[in-house]
């Protein structure tokens, strides 16, 4: 799993790339720990490049949402493949994000 975090004046990027899997999700969750402190900044989180996320890594999301929703920031998830998508909407993720 790749992440690459960019920030600028209002926003939050996060780049995944590979598969957001168990094992890879305490790793993920050190390298998405700016989408924590957003402060009210946009999170955008691009899954052009994730090929697959598990249930940890869904649970991981949800803690960016919670907390980031938490201080006035929006969350979205940007580039979602079917693969992906599919998982979400499966779990009932689908209706509480946002895409583009």
């Amino acid at each position: 799993m790749k992440i690459d975090v960019q920030q600028s004046e209002n926003q939050i990027l996060a780049i995944l790339e590979g598969e957001l899997d168990t094992a890879a999700a305490a790793d993920a969750e050190v390298s998405l720990q700016p989408l924590l402190d957003s402060k009210g900044k946009d999170v955008v989180i691009d899954c052009t490049k994730l090929e697959y996320i598990a249930s940890s890594g869904l649970r991981l999301l949800l803690g960016i949402l919670k907390t980031a929703k938490g201080v006035g920031s929006r969350v979205v998830l940007k580039n979602v493949n079917d693969v992906v998508k599919d998982v979400l909407e499966l779990t009932g993720f689908i209706s509480i994000f946002e895409f583009e």
